[in-house]
């Protein structure tokens, strides 16, 4: 799969045209379709993977897996598989393999907890 491949199909997901992306990004009207042949500077790959929130590499064909790139959730993601209040947060939790300080544990436990009182 070529680099313009890639951009027509990550375009369409995003129901836009690689002429719309391309005017988007401030680059010339068919510039993308050029890249059938070649391959974009760096610059220009980063302002791509940018723009479709994945990686360089993606775009490259180096990864199979399109990687969005999109704030996550922590709470969101574990919700369904971890009730908070049941939680061992001496045993569950760690920074670079330590124990996590008594200050840390409260404040990762007020930002599970408050973040539903905003």
């Amino acid at each position: 799969m070529t680099i313009l491949d890639r951009i027509k199909e990550l375009s369409k997901s995003r129901d836009k045209t690689v002429k719309e992306v391309a005017i988007e990004l401030g680059l010339g009207e068919n510039y993308l379709y050029s890249l059938k042949n070649k391959i974009p500077n760096g610059q220009t790959l980063q302002k791509l993977a940018d723009y479709f929130h994945v990686s360089v590499d993606y775009l490259l064909g180096r990864e199979d897996i399109e990687k969005i790139k999109e704030p996550v959730d922590l709470k969101d993601v574990v919700s369904d598989h971890v009730n908070f209040e049941d939680v061992n947060w001496d045993e569950w939790l760690s920074f670079g393999g330590k124990p996590l300080t008594e200050k840390d544990k409260m404040l990762l436990f007020a930002t599970f907890y408050n973040r539903d009182e905003k």
